[in-house]
This record gives structure tokens, sequence and C-alpha cells, in this order.
């Protein structure tokens, strides 16, 4: 029996991932999902739920260097996470740095672990990279991911968006896509009745 969209946040086991919302990621296909990723955060914590912020760094000699000579995320600049979420990171319940795409290294998976959480709310860029590939990995693991689709994007564009979100409702069910909106009623709903 499936889980019902009701059943999805409570913020004793759910976590929300902010994935890679750093300035290399940032152009003109994804700019536009920065401020709903920062009212997603904002009103995560208003609640007093876990947020967890993960940053890419691309590693000379890394794969992505090495198979695709992509060599961006390498300064400091890029690397930093963008300003209006800037301010979250310093009191994050933990952030995990990392050089592949998806959030479960081996500090990461640790982290997760050891608080606890069964489910993970995911947002942030890119989705047909590392928001796709964490979700992936957190469902072989046994956690149950959510993708927030309106709080991701691809700095390929669009269509880059729209292919992860129809891959993972089939790798994933499309029962763990969902909106801000549904994932903030939800929210606002158990801190209610905690």
């Amino acid at each position: 029996m499936a889980l019902g969209k009701e059943d999805l946040v409570d913020p004793r086991t759910t976590a929300l991932i902010v994935v890679d919302v750093q300035n290399g990621f940032v152009n003109g296909h994804s700019r536009a999902v920065v401020p709903a990723i920062a009212h997603l955060v904002k009103q995560w914590r208003k609640a007093g739920a876990p947020v967890v912020f993960a940053r890419f760094h691309n590693a000379p000699g890394s794969p992505y260097e090495r198979i695709t000579g992509w060599t961006d995320l390498r300064t400091a600049q890029e690397q930093a996470v963008v300003d209006e979420l800037a301010p979250y990171v310093e009191t994050a319940a933990a952030v995990i740095d990392k050089g592949q795409s998806s959030v479960f290294t081996v500090e990461g998976a640790q982290v997760i672990r050891e608080a606890g959480w069964s489910d993970l709310v995911l947002c942030g860029i890119d989705t047909d990279s590392c928001v796709y590939d964490s979700a992936v990995a957190a469902y072989h693991a046994g956690y149950r991911p959510w993708i927030v689709t309106d709080a991701c994007a691809s700095s390929g564009g669009k269509r880059y968006h729209d292919a992860a979100l129809l891959l993972a409702a089939r790798n994933i069910s499309a029962a763990q896509l969902v909106t801000s909106q549904e994932v903030l009623e939800q929210l606002g709903h158990q801190g209610a009745c905690a």
C-alpha cells in the first residue's frame, strides 16, 4: 500500500536536503527557482525541521574532468551557496561537501543514518543530475525520497528538468513528486499536531 502525500512530512523524521544551490549552477535556466527554494528553506526552518545543504566541488582529475572535460565548480565563488541561502548554511543540521552528484557520500550517508531520518525532501539544482541521483540513492538505501518539483531546476534547461522528473516518476514513483505547496501545507499541519 502506497503512502499518500498526506503522510510525507513529519519534522521529527524528515529532513529537507537543499542540493547544490551554488553560484556555479545558477544561470538563465535555473535562476528563477532560487526564490522558491529560499521560501521552502525559510518555512522549513520556521517549523523547526532540519535542513541539510549539499555543496558540489569538482576536484582536479575528477571523472567530470577526465571523462566529460567539465572543469567548472572549482573556484570559491562558483562553489559558494547563493546569497539568498547563505545565512541558512551556518545553522544547518549538516553541510555535505561532495565530489559526486549524490549526497550519499560516505559522510552524507553517515549524517543521514545517524540523524535517524526516514524521509528526505529534495530540492535544488540540477534536477537531472544531483537531485535525481540523490533521490535514487536515497531510495536504494531504504529512505523515502520526495522531489519538490517546483523547487528544482536544471542549469541545462527545462527539457532536462522535465526528463529527470519523468524518470523519477518511473524509478521512485510519481507519488514521490510533490510541490512546495503540498510540502508546506503538510509541514504546517504536522507542526500544529506536534
